[in-house]
């Protein structure tokens, strides 16, 4: 009895983690009994290097491979059974959408590439988050607090640490000044809107409707009035950063008659 309860206990030895980067480098911890007088750890073929072992567990820094390996290990007691390790490919970044945001963070960026399955963190700078796997192409995380400025960003699997592709936090908008401050009711006014960070524009809005725009510069976009309802709107510019409200900013006009 007592020698089929050791084989048990050895067949049951588990490994973890149980995956890594095709690269190698990941520390695997593999328990069970009997393993002080450890030799060698093969994944496959190839050999692991050994750190630290003791009568119930082994620690090595896996080697370089791919697909699923067979794991074992070998004492001056023998070889034991296979316990499997899977190799992840390293993840591939390609776009990050929106590629800007407030210093402030809590807007949702999506992540495009490949192998983003196993997805444990997402590095915006010295800030990190944690991002929600769709699949393995697509992840989306919520970017966290942040410094003006552009910073690197990538994202860590089991497989590895990405390369980097840019973000950038942005201040919020301001808005100075409409020209001209009013405009017929049936809109096509061409108004120029002055401000500052007025870059990453993505809405402008008179009385509820957004109108078409363009962006000039930082401190500069021009947008067309739609049609609008006599009297005064308030106007607002929406931007990566945050949006910028005139209260009753811009009036619309009755067409005349004779």
């Amino acid at each position: 009895m007592k020698i089929l309860i050791l084989i048990y206990l050895y067949i049951q030895m588990p490994i973890s983690p149980n995956q890594g980067s095709t690269s190698g480098g990941t520390t695997v911890t593999i328990t069970g009994v009997n393993l002080a007088s450890t030799i060698r750890v093969n994944f496959g073929k190839n050999l692991a290097t050994i750190t630290a072992n003791t009568p119930t567990s082994v620690t090595v820094i896996a080697p370089a491979g791919n697909g699923v390996a067979d794991v074992s290990v070998t004492t001056s007691g023998g070889t034991s059974n296979f316990l499997y390790f899977y190799y992840i490919p390293s993840p591939i970044m390609l776009s990050l959408n929106p590629t800007s945001g407030s210093a402030t963070g809590g807007n949702t960026v999506e992540i495009t590439g490949y192998n983003l399955s196993t997805a444990s963190n997402v590095n915006f700078g010295a800030n990190s988050a944690t991002p929600t796997i769709l699949n393995d192409g697509l992840i989306s995380v919520v970017a966290p607090e942040g410094t003006i400025g552009s910073v690197h960003v990538n994202v860590t699997t089991a497989g590895g640490t990405s390369s980097s592709l840019y973000y950038s936090y942005v201040d919020a908008p301001t808005v100075n000044a409409l020209t001209p401050t009013s405009g017929s009711s049936t809109g096509g006014t061409v108004v120029t809107i002055t401000g500052t960070g007025l870059q990453t524009t993505t809405n402008v809005i008179f009385g509820g409707v957004s109108a078409s725009f363009g962006v000039i510069n930082s401190t500069t976009i021009s947008a067309v009035t739609p049609p609008g309802t006599v009297g005064a709107v308030d106007f607002v510019v929406t931007t990566s950063g945050g949006s910028a409200t005139i209260v009753e900013g811009y009036v619309y006009l009755s067409e005349p008659g004779i």
